[in-house]
């Protein structure tokens, strides 16, 4: 069984992590010359289906996700790795690179942009013998989202990715959704509530939808196991498979570790 496009990646990311750390070394040089601030952090989840960052479309699989964010103070790169949990067989691969381009009190904007790799199996003929092979297909995408907070406990935003297919599958998507969080709504002392209700429009080449759909998270302070649910139901859609309501449940484990590297003066 093929694997395309996985050989390779643990050298890729590595390369990319050399290469943002000397990003961030670049960017502590024009505030301190002394030391740079970077951090390492993210969030696993194991889930009873995987849901893509577009609600609409979920594996329909127990899945493993990774979060993960590595970099400085206004620039991350944050891969995104996704496993069905059935058969381990890769799902879909994002490389992720974000720029906080606006960060005031109240108000700040974030930039992004990835290429995206996603995974499917195909039944192929080789040698006369049929057999399972995994097909690869490239994504590039930008993303924008700004967001506004009335305070820690409510904010609202918006939230616009454009992706473009390189290869024989929809070219353009565009993916505009409404988006507000309550994150902080204390239960009791220790046990946090977080709502994040989002309405949504996709379209994928000719064909367009409208969604509503909502996150949901329960956590403890200072304990890195929580929980998270996600519910999307559809408005109106012509976009197939036409999914009327997904849902799924994860348990997840974060993490968020920062460290300073001192460099010597010259």
């Amino acid at each position: 069984m093929k694997f395309s496009g996985l050989n390779n990646w643990g050298k890729r990311a590595g390369l990319v992590v050399i290469f943002l750390h000397l990003i961030c070394f670049l960017f502590a040089q024009t505030t301190d010359s002394t030391k740079i601030i970077s951090h390492f952090s993210g969030k696993i989840f194991a889930t009873n289906n995987g849901i893509s960052l577009v609600p609409s479309f979920s594996l329909d699989k127990p899945a493993i996700l990774f979060n993960l964010s590595i970099g400085c103070k206004k620039l991350t790169f944050e891969p995104d790795v996704r496993f069905s949990l059935e058969d381990g067989k890769p799902w879909s691969l994002l490389y992720w690179f974000r720029y906080k381009a606006v960060q005031i009190e109240h108000f700040s904007l974030r930039t992004g942009a990835h290429l995206g790799l996603n995974y499917r199996t195909i039944t192929a003929l080789s040698n006369n013998v049929t057999k399972d092979v995994i097909e690869t297909r490239r994504f590039w995408a930008g993303e924008i989202a700004p967001t506004y907070s009335f305070s820690d406990k409510v904010k609202v935003g918006a939230y616009y990715l454009y992706s473009l297919g390189l290869d024989d599958s929809q070219k353009h998507t565009h993916f505009l959704v409404l988006t507000s969080a309550f994150p902080n709504i204390m239960l009791t002392d220790k046990i946090k509530f977080g709502l994040f209700p989002v309405a949504y429009y996709l379209r994928l080449d000719d064909r367009d939808g409208f969604y509503v759909s909502s996150t949901f998270s329960l956590s403890k302070k200072d304990f890195p196991i929580s929980l998270e649910a996600i519910i999307n139901q559809k408005i109106r859609t012509d976009i197939q498979p036409e999914r009327r309501f997904v849902w799924n449940i994860s348990l997840v484990y974060s993490f968020n570790k920062e460290y300073v590297e001192w460099v010597p003066k010259i």
